[in-house]
């Protein structure tokens, strides 16, 4: 049999970040079809969270929904969002994906994303996209510019599906509800005021196989849970809080609409202490690689919070300054021409006193120990792996490294291939990334992935090893 009249010309994305949408739309725009799978209701991935990017300042979501809007209308794109990847057979031009669809109870064909059930939800959880800074409806869309912009239940939150659990009626996700006991349950209120019927608290999460070429893995990252670390109170106290948190309190779509504000009493906090490499570079207790970016959205962060408080006081505690990349060391002068104080030493302590945050630092430069008062705290903690990558992986049977970041066919001349022939890498699933970097490396990606779709013979067949005794 010839491979070659089996070959498919479609390739599977894996992620929709910044990297899975541009990767994504440069193989569709070259005539290959895509699909793009997401696991979370809306793509988009961290870069939606942020409020500005470095080095110009620009509106995240203004750059990036464009993009987003562009991948959904796309005809050679289907995005699946909701969604991940169960498992992965075949070879290169010929694998094999079965795709997992969870159960939104929510039928998006015949929703218009009116958002009328959500503004009459009553249950509550913590808003993961704002970083747990405020609350969230159990029926909700990830963020106002979601893409696709429709709702899903959490059924962790929803009244009704947790009534069922209370009366051991609950079925377990994905199991039609169906039997000789009908299943009851308070509230439904999203189903009532659905104009529209669409409303589907029968849903259950389904399967479908496709069969793709070849496959990019743009899973993304996460961060690292500086909660491990009891002597900086993350999690302890609310004023502390994370690079990513911050970002959320800059954002004009974020719980506070762009003012900064403390979670603890809401008051404008007029001394923040920044705090580099929290997680980063830290062998014992961290991570023992730069997480590249931090020194930039630090010197972002400060900035824009003078901007917002001009009579406030920014201070950054760091190891070094790193500013490889174009504009980045104009940026940083920028930071400490605009007045903030940049202090070279590591912080041992954080804790409250009164209705103040107390930092214990050093300033190795000056010799001295630092105490210093502040209203707010912001962590730049370490980029990890997406916590799915390694399941992922052995999915996919393509390496991860020590730190758990997708491993390269070679660090120089191969930088977005895999071992594998087939897979591809691109953004921050295979190690810590800024933007331009993610979006070029996605790029890089999708032309590897054109250029083996066009191929006009198989890159590899299938072959069999036999030993003879």
């Amino acid at each position: 049999m010839n491979p070659e009249t089996n070959r498919s010309k479609r390739a599977l994305v894996i992620g929709g970040g910044i990297a899975g949408i541009q990767a994504a739309l440069d193989i569709a725009n070259a005539g290959c079809e895509v699909i793009l799978v997401e696991r979370k209701s809306s793509i988009g991935g961290h870069m939606a969270q942020l409020s500005e990017t470095f080095p110009t300042l620009d509106c995240s979501q203004c750059i990036l929904t464009p993009k987003m809007v562009e991948a959904s209308q796309h005809p050679g794109i289907r995005l699946m969002t909701y969604a991940e990847v169960e498992d992965v057979s075949g070879s290169v031009g010929n694998f094999k994906v079965k795709i997992r669809h969870k159960a939104r109870y929510v039928d998006w064909d015949a929703c218009n994303g009116c958002g009328l059930c959500s503004t009459k939800c009553p249950g509550r959880a913590v808003s993961e996209f704002n970083q747990g800074l405020e609350k969230r409806t159990a029926i909700h869309r990830l963020f106002p510019q979601a893409v696709p912009n429709k709702p899903v239940i959490d059924r962790d939150s929803c009244i009704y599906f947790r009534s069922l659990a209370e009366r051991g009626q609950s079925p377990a996700p994905g199991t039609p509800q169906s039997g000789t006991v009908p299943l009851k349950g308070k509230c439904r209120v999203c189903e009532k005021v659905c104009p529209l019927k669409a409303i589907r608290f029968e849903d259950e999460e389904r399967f479908v196989e496709e069969k793709v070429g070849a496959i990019v893995v743009a899973t993304g990252f996460d961060l690292f849970d500086m909660k491990t670390y009891g002597s900086y109170g993350l999690g302890r106290y609310p004023d502390v809080m994370s690079g990513l948190d911050f970002e959320r309190l800059l954002s004009a779509s974020g719980p506070t609409k762009g003012e900064v504000k403390r979670p603890s009493d809401g008051k404008v906090p007029k001394q923040v202490v920044f705090v580099k490499c929290a997680g980063s570079r830290d062998s014992e207790r961290g991570v023992p690689y730069c997480s590249k970016v931090c020194c930039m959205y630090t010197a972002k962060h400060a900035i824009l919070y003078k901007h917002r408080v001009p009579d406030g006081e920014a201070m950054v505690f760091y190891i070094d300054v790193r500013t490889a990349g174009k504009g980045f060391e104009e940026f940083y002068e920028r930071a400490t021409d605009e007045g903030i104080t940049y202090v070279r030493g590591k912080v041992s302590k954080i804790f409250k006193r009164g209705d103040k945050m107390v930092v214990w630092g050093a300033d190795t430069l000056a010799g001295r120990k630092l105490e210093v008062e502040a209203d707010l705290v912001v962590l730049a903690t370490a980029m990890l792996p997406d916590p799915g990558s390694g399941a992922l992986a052995r999915k996919l049977e393509i390496p991860t490294d020590a730190d758990g970041f997708f491993i390269e066919a070679h660090p120089k001349m191969r930088p977005v291939e895999t071992p594998k022939p087939g897979f591809y890498l691109a953004g921050a699933a295979q190690g810590p990334k800024d933007i331009p970097e993610t979006v070029a490396q996605a790029s890089a990606a999708a032309s590897k992935v054109i250029e083996l779709l066009a191929a006009r013979e198989p890159a590899s067949e299938p072959a069999a090893v036999c030993v003879e005794g």
